[in-house]
């Protein structure tokens, strides 16, 4: 089956499996030889006829990432996904393999199926956190308490409940009622605007690698006296097979 894939997590996905992907995003940069494979556009904006000039079976899209417009306008078949937890991830790839008769998807939506039913286990500190690149301010002795997972400067942006971050925070050991936004967010409430420093004294903050590149403006987060951290984007928001083995790792250690 030929696809055309808009989804930066589902084309990884799909080329590690050995699907015939013909078609990406400019922002499908993984693994490396996905980038031989032809733009045809972003997660938001798409040129019909590069697709068309492709001759794709699928068109995949997911309803968080890309536009209701997309599946509306498309000349081709879609199948859509919905990730907002790592719940979601095992059926729609389940449905996925089916569609594209790939038995390598059947085996990593099992996997994830695992991933999943795990027992939720919390961490003892800070420093036991998976995927921080570098720790810009420690929590020197802080126990697990109140932290921010910041996504964008210029507004600053952070996450909220009900995103597929927040579950692998979650599932990574960080407890859910501690994801901290501050009093009164504006914008919307999975992804609020925020301001650094009116949160709670010793709220660590998450700054994740990407949509914005924290590792390069770690500056920038070292004026709130809060403890503050590099932490690893790809690896909670990538929501095929790279956070599939990112929380295997740090399920068994």
């Amino acid at each position: 089956m030929r696809v055309v894939s808009m989804v930066p997590s589902w084309t990884e996905t799909l080329v590690e499996c050995g699907c015939d992907v013909v078609g990406r995003t400019r922002f499908c940069i993984h693994p490396q030889r996905a980038r031989l494979i032809t733009v045809v556009g972003g997660t938001k904006t798409i040129s019909w006829d590069k697709v068309a000039a492709l001759r794709p079976d699928v068109l995949l899209l997911d309803r968080e990432e890309n536009t209701r417009a997309m599946w509306e306008e498309s000349p081709v078949e879609v199948f859509a996904t919905h990730i907002t937890s790592v719940d979601d991830i095992a059926p729609d790839l389940e449905r996925l393999a089916v569609r594209l008769r790939c038995p390598a998807l059947h085996e990593t939506a099992g996997r994830w199926s695992l991933v999943a039913r795990r027992p939720k286990t919390s961490l003892a500190s800070w420093q036991e956190l998976p995927g921080v690149v570098e720790w810009l301010l420690p929590p020197i002795g802080q126990a697990i308490g109140p932290y921010t997972y910041l996504i964008w400067r210029d507004p600053w942006m952070a996450i909220g409940a009900g995103t597929f971050i927040a579950s692998m925070l979650s599932a990574a050991g960080l407890p859910g009622d501690q994801l901290c936004t501050g009093d009164s967010p504006s914008g919307n409430p999975r992804y609020p605007v925020i301001e650094p420093a009116s949160l709670p004294p010793g709220t660590v903050l998450l700054a994740s690698s990407e949509p914005y590149p924290f590792h390069r403006k770690r500056e920038s987060l070292l004026g709130f006296e809060r403890p503050a951290a590099i932490v690893d984007g790809e690896a909670f928001s990538w929501f095929g097979v790279r956070s599939l083995a990112f929380l295997e790792a740090a399920l068994a250690r």
